[in-house]
């Protein structure tokens, strides 16, 4: 009996083709994901003596995910170039600071900038290198908290700031932003003027330049040459970077082409410090891949509300109730770029505490038109009274008055003998609950004392996303304006 004949030539050839092509491709993979993952430099996500890390639930695919985006000023390594040892070494402080918000949709972005002399509060950290302990500090630089006990300090500071909860963060120095600049081939920026900062190094002509390498780093470094010279304009420059960046990438599909990707990623990653749960290729892959379709008019850039401090016209603080109002709207997960956008109250009040917010009160058994209510404003918002005013005589009190007063932390209903009833359905306007509604001796009437805790809103307990907030999204190819002292010609 014959033996089987071989195969025949041409599927022989196939088959050979095929399988060298698959031994190529897991080579191909298997050195791409050796080089990344030898490139990635990691550090602990908290400093807290509790350990507090970000939700260990999150699914990083599709959930939503908040990312602090550090920027070291250590002079170290290569970074030498910069300024001596003695500027900043160790950990270094952050230089930049922004927090990156990804919707579980993937329909939306929001990069909150602090500006780094901001005062705040740091709590206890401890340096996970060697257990060295730290106590917390009240009324230092945001951008120290990371100088001794490590990242995971200033991600315990923003935590404790904002009461949001911070997933991963990415650090990146000096050098990455020169090798990312150069390997997408320059970034559009536009000045007003042209523009040279000794300091820095930028030296630009007026209106459009691309920038790379050093002119890039200089671009995002100067903190003199934009605006009035301060911290605020440097952010501004830096958001009108990224944003330039962003329509960079998006326009030329390098988020949707795997190569790309990690062209950059590798360039990238030479130069990045992240958190364990962000050390992997794949996971740094699927948050660069989430990013592919986003609507550019949707990256909304946004800086924390700031003015000079009481106790150092060197130095900022935030502006209250305002600062409060926009963490209020982030932690609601609330679209920035729809000003006056609502969340639902962040309590519902039970049956027995007042009248359900979604619907009027009950016939009242009094004449309204003729009731004395009064709002008084203590929100810290000069027009919030009106907005107040604006349902109470919609509802028929046509007789309410505001006035200013004093800021308070919380909103009470306060009301005399005999207007226990109309106090009650003036708070089930607004859904304040029963335990905020006080008799009060000395109040003639109804008074609405309004606190910093409803600074904006028509529902008590709801977010709402502040005017203005936004200082443009990527979609805007901003402008500096540059500083007139260091103006050439």
């Amino acid at each position: 009996m014959n033996a089987p004949k071989g195969l025949p030539l041409w599927l022989k050839i196939v088959t050979g083709v095929v399988s060298v092509a698959l031994v190529a491709g897991v080579a191909f993979a298997a050195f791409w994901f050796i080089r990344l993952q030898s490139n990635i430099t990691k550090a602990p996500l908290s400093a807290g003596d509790e350990r507090v890390t970000g939700d260990a639930t999150v699914n990083d695919k599709s959930d939503r995910l908040q990312i602090l985006i550090l920027g070291s000023d250590t002079r170290d390594g290569k970074n030498s170039q910069y300024g001596t040892a003695e500027d900043s070494t160790g950990y270094g402080h952050s230089d930049v600071m922004m927090l990156l918000d990804i919707s579980a949709d993937n329909k939306r972005v929001s990069v909150m900038s602090f500006p780094r002399d901001l005062l705040v509060d740091v709590p206890q950290c401890t340096d996970r290198t060697n257990n060295q302990t730290f106590p917390a500090r009240s009324g230092v630089m945001i951008n120290e908290a990371m100088a001794e006990a490590g990242i995971g300090c200033a991600v315990d500071t923003i935590n404790k700031l904002t009461g949001l909860t911070v997933d991963h963060f990415m650090m990146a120095d000096f050098n990455a932003v020169k090798e990312l600049s150069k390997a997408v081939g320059g970034v559009d920026v536009c000045v007003s003027d042209p523009v040279f900062d000794p300091d820095s190094g930028l030296r630009l002509a007026k209106g459009n330049s691309q920038v790379e390498g050093e002119q890039a780093l200089a671009f995002l470094r100067t903190r003199h040459a934009f605006g009035d010279g301060g911290d605020l304009g440097r952010i501004k420059g830096q958001q009108a970077f990224l944003s330039s960046l962003t329509r960079k990438l998006k326009s030329e599909g390098t988020l949707a082409n795997p190569q790309r990707l990690l062209q950059i990623a590798d360039v990238v990653t030479q130069n990045l410090t992240v958190d364990e749960g962000l050390a992997s290729v794949p996971t740094l892959l699927t948050i660069g891949g989430r990013l592919k379709d986003i609507d550019v008019s949707k990256v909304a850039f946004v800086s924390v509300p700031t003015q000079p401090a009481a106790i150092d016209p060197n130095r900022l603080e935030l502006v209250e109730p305002q600062a409060s109002q926009l963490f209020a709207a982030l932690r609601a997960d609330l679209d920035l770029t729809n000003p006056g956008a609502t969340s639902s109250p962040t309590a519902t009040p039970s049956a027995t505490d007042t009248a359900p917010t979604t619907a009027a009160p009950p016939p009242a058994a009094y004449n309204k038109a003729i009731q004395p209510v009064s709002v008084a404003n203590g929100s810290g918002v000069g027009t919030r009274a009106q907005e107040i005013m604006s349902v109470l005589t919609g509802n028929g009190f046509t007789q309410a008055v505001s006035y200013l007063a004093n800021p308070v932390e919380q909103t009470v209903v306060y009301y005399g003998p005999d207007f226990a009833d109309v106090a009650t359905d003036v708070a089930a306007l607004f859904g304040i609950p029963a335990t905020q509604v006080k008799q009060a001796a000395g109040v003639s009437g109804v008074q609405v004392y309004v606190g910093t805790d409803f600074a904006s809103g028509t529902a008590y307990g709801a977010a709402s996303v502040p005017t203005d907030v936004v200082n443009q999204t990527a979609k805007d190819a901003v402008c500096q304006q540059v500083n007139p002292l260091y103006i050439t010609q």
